[in-house]
């Protein structure tokens, strides 16, 4: 029966990575978002997709940058910047774990390391360093704290799904088994589960950015900056609407300032998950 869920689930998977590939391409979303939403198809087949369309999808030409200000889209793609990158890391942590066969344990801990190392410096740092001035070094100061707090949520979520499957069925501890891609599947679909709130979070007080709509000079709308030949800058983010109700400004423009004391308290809170979601998972 297993096999017959998992041949489904990678056809589906197949099928959806191809749609949101070639839809995605039309869609007003930043460069960075639009690989978040393949690499995120990719791990989670056709829930990846489904969000894809219920979360980014232009609905009707110009309505991009209504359509992705409420909060709960901003949120989804916050999620999808992290679960991207980290993924990335955590597959490889795994794939390596599973060739040299270390223990659980020391699987897990690489894949953390991996994770967050590739999420921070690739996805969060190096593809976003222009919101920090163009200044790498800024970008990784600048991101550090949300994409901790992201990983730890969501290593959180990973770890006891991951090291239940993988004891349930062993095989999928060979990454050159169908199974070990099945499981990974599963795992990174319930860590973003876990990751959205703490996403949640970060958006709401501006430390970390949502949607974007990013349109191509042509298509500049009516009142719109554009420059001396009438065209929108390419790669010029549209601003959102300001924040009523379920709405929220583009993240550049937030300027809300977060105390100390809450950042440490969210932090402390995320690696106090994160362990017990490990001595849980690990204790018998």
């Amino acid at each position: 029966m297993l096999s017959g869920v998992m041949l489904l689930w990678f056809v589906l998977t197949g099928l959806s990575v191809l749609f949101v590939a070639i839809d995605i391409v039309r869609t007003p979303e930043s460069p960075v978002l639009k690989w978040g939403f393949i690499l995120f198809t990719l791990y989670t087949g056709p829930i990846g997709a489904f969000l894809y369309v219920l979360g980014c999808r232009e609905p009707l030409p110009g309505l991009h940058e209504q359509y992705v200000a409420t909060r709960w889209r901003q949120v989804l793609g916050s999620t999808i910047h992290c679960v991207a990158g980290d993924g990335l890391g955590i597959l490889a942590g795994a794939v390596i774990g599973g060739v040299t066969h270390l223990s659980m344990l020391q699987e897990v801990v690489l894949e953390y390391v991996l994770g967050f190392a590739f999420g921070w410096t690739i996805f969060q740092s190096l593809f976003m360093k222009e919101s920090a001035g163009g200044s790498f070094l800024k970008a990784l100061k600048k991101t550090f704290i949300p994409e901790l707090l992201s990983m730890n949520f969501m290593m959180a979520g990973m770890v006891p799904v991951m090291v239940a499957g993988m004891r349930a069925v062993p095989e999928s501890m060979n990454p050159a088994n169908p199974a070990f891609w099945f499981v990974m599947s599963m795992v990174l679909l319930v860590g973003s589960v876990v990751a959205y709130p703490v996403n949640w979070w970060l958006v709401s007080r501006g430390l970390k950015h949502g949607m974007m709509t990013v349109r191509p000079p042509q298509s500049a709308l009516p009142g719109e900056r554009a420059d001396r030949h009438g065209k929108t800058p390419v790669g010029q983010p549209r601003p959102m609407p300001e924040d009523k109700g379920d709405h929220m400004a583009h993240h550049s423009a937030d300027t809300r300032q977060v105390s100390r004391i809450s950042i440490a308290a969210m932090t402390i809170l995320s690696f106090v998950l994160l362990l017990l979601s490990v001595y849980f998972t690990f204790k018998n």
